[in-house]
């Protein structure tokens, strides 16, 4: 197949974030597939204006520039949206492919999908990676006269995709909402790359040895973005609450956002800033084996938002990979692999001195903490293994493309 993949925030394993869409398109190039992939250059990497062309692990990728940051204001971020679909949609249609492959979000990645899907007379599978509109409902992004069209955006997406891929069995279960029928529907989550992960626990002995804050000490790392929705400032606030118990625990924050400086300040107005709780700039991907190596338990963490529950954190993921036991503030689908498995906790959003409590008799626990860690690795290897998931994919596009001809949908 020539698939055709649209995503506005790719990124390459030299980049902070998300890489899903690297590795799912290197594999399909592996697997015999050309892939061209339409994105946006929104880290200004190549301090160009208008398109710019590479080559990435064998994906011929198309660069719009359109800038972005976590940072930016709503306003801004929905003209970036809007700027990025219209770009997209006329390069697209020019790129001749056999299937459209458009991942959200943002959920306007549905107009140039769309656009070339029927200007090519070729499928279109649609990727949902968070249920718009209803999370930006949620959180306040979206309000009034916005979330009308909104809504439009996201039947236009459902009803007009050959297929659908969900995230998670939850956002399956919100896609379905909509009037989808399960057989349109597949669940092919974040996954784990193992390849990348194998040596973890050496480099993180390196990055141990490296800070004097750090050495021997139990660690708790978050690894992310520090947006709104995120509320790592809640690190902080147990942070706060486990040096009164256990002053030898250390935190760590990698990443930036929005509300990073939100987060310093509530350290260091709690006092542990430095002190029992780090903070340092976000690191590449290749470079995450070396945190999560050295962490004693990783954390994904979110504001009490239900809405969010459906979510399939990147960090979660690896931190299996690395075969780091886990603890998340909020409930839905991982919490209960978590609960199921024993690779992890789950600690309440609203009650630092409890959560506090909870981590440190799950960090003391060393027989605990052994089979946490071996659950978790187990869960990376099978159920969330990037290779298995990736050939699901594979399979979701070619059998898109096979029913396409006859008029029907998977």
């Amino acid at each position: 197949m020539k698939i055709l993949y649209l995503h506005q925030y790719f990124n390459l394993p030299a980049d902070p974030g998300s890489t899903r869409s690297y590795e799912m398109a290197r594999r399909l190039v592996a697997a015999g597939h050309e892939v061209v992939m339409v994105t946006s250059d929104y880290r200004q990497r190549f301090g160009h204006r208008g398109w710019k062309v590479t080559r990435e692990a064998g994906i011929e990728v198309h660069w719009l520039s359109v800038p972005y940051a976590n940072r930016m204001g709503y306003g801004q971020r929905i003209k970036a949206f809007l700027q990025f679909a219209i770009g997209a949609a006329t390069r697209a249609a020019r790129i001749p492919a056999d299937v459209v492959f458009a991942t959200s979000t943002p959920l306007t990645i549905v107009l140039p999908g769309l656009f070339t899907a029927r200007r090519q007379h070729i499928p279109m599978v649609f990727e949902v990676r968070d249920l718009w509109p209803e999370l930006p409902i949620a959180m306040g992004a979206l309000k009034g006269p916005l979330i009308p069209p909104a809504r439009w955006l996201a039947r236009l997406a459902y009803r007009n995709a050959a297929h659908i891929v969900a995230l998670s069995p939850d956002m399956a279960r919100g896609v379905e909402q909509w009037g989808v029928p399960a057989h349109r529907i597949t669940v092919i989550p974040n996954a784990s790359d193992l390849d990348l992960f194998q040596n973890a626990r050496e480099a993180g002995e390196k990055f141990r040895k490296a800070h004097d804050w750090l050495q021997a000490r139990p660690l708790v790392v978050y690894t992310g973005t520090l947006g709104r929705i995120n509320g790592v400032d809640y690190l902080a606030r147990v942070a706060a609450e486990v040096i009164k118990m256990a002053p030898d625990i250390r935190f760590l924050v990698v990443g930036e956002g929005a509300k990073e400086e939100e987060v310093r300040e509530t350290a260091r107005a709690l006092g542990v800033l430095d002190v029992n709780f780090f903070m340092l700039p976000p690191f590449p991907k290749h470079q995450m084996p070396m945190i999560l190596g050295a962490a004693t338990v990783a954390t994904s963490l979110f504001i009490n938002l239900p809405e969010m529950w459906a979510n399939s954190a990147n960090k979660f993921f690896d931190a299996l990979a690395a075969g780091t036991p886990l603890a998340i503030n909020y409930r839905g689908w991982q919490a209960e692999v978590l609960t199921q498995t024993g690779a992890g906790i789950i600690l309440p959003p609203h009650d630092a001195s409890v959560a506090a409590k909870k981590l440190v008799q799950f960090i003391k626990d060393k027989e605990r903490l052994t089979r946490a860690s071996r659950a978790a690795r187990q869960l990376a290897e099978t159920r969330f293994n990037r290779e298995h998931l990736a050939r699901q994919l594979e399979k979701v596009l070619q059998e898109a493309v096979e029913h396409f001809s006859d008029g029907t949908r998977i």
